[in-house]
């Protein structure tokens, strides 16, 4: 007999609890946080949007987000244009037209060394360089060694074109 009412018992204990949770559901939700916390919540101030209207009223700083280097007001102004002495810009064409003209003539050199390994006729109107020695280097070495030649013509036409767009001169100035 025990045993039955124990049983019963048991599952009222079970039941209530469920039972009063269940039949009650105009109670609010037990919170699961401290009351300490929703105190906290409710004394910080929300964040206040300010727009256009807002800042000409106000008379204090206001925070901005960004930096004021955007700002065109703070931007320097460009310095007025700088004018080259045609000297100068005649010496920077003249080099610039003489290291063209040495890369036309590595690029030619290079041409005929690709159409003689080939097995084609040379580009040139004879064909035979009288003035030239035999040379003992392979046809391949003799080609990286121009191409060489021809990046560091590159390079320098770089640097002049860098160095004169420095000192003010206009690229429609230059060849």
């Amino acid at each position: 007999m025990l045993r039955p009412l124990s049983l019963s018992i048991l599952a009222l204990l079970f039941a209530l609890p469920a039972a009063a949770q269940t039949t009650d559901s105009s109670a609010p939700p037990p919170a699961s946080k401290s009351p300490d916390s929703t105190s906290s919540t409710e004394a910080k101030k929300p964040k206040k949007v300010l727009t256009n209207e807002d800042l000409s009223k106000s008379t204090g700083k206001i925070s901005v987000v960004g930096n004021g280097k955007d700002n065109p007001v703070n931007k320097p102004k460009a310095a007025p244009p700088r004018t080259v002495s045609p000297q100068y810009v005649a010496s920077v064409r003249s080099q610039l037209e003489k290291l063209l003209r040495q890369i036309v003539d590595v690029d030619k050199q290079i041409t005929d060394l690709k159409n003689f390994s080939a097995g084609e006729p040379s580009t040139r109107a004879s064909g035979v360089q009288l003035d030239k020695r035999y040379e003992r280097e392979p046809i391949e070495v003799r080609i990286r060694a121009l191409q060489d030649k021809k990046k560091d013509l590159q390079t320098k036409i770089d640097a002049l074109y860098d160095q004169a767009r420095k000192k003010g001169v206009r690229s429609s100035e230059l060849p």
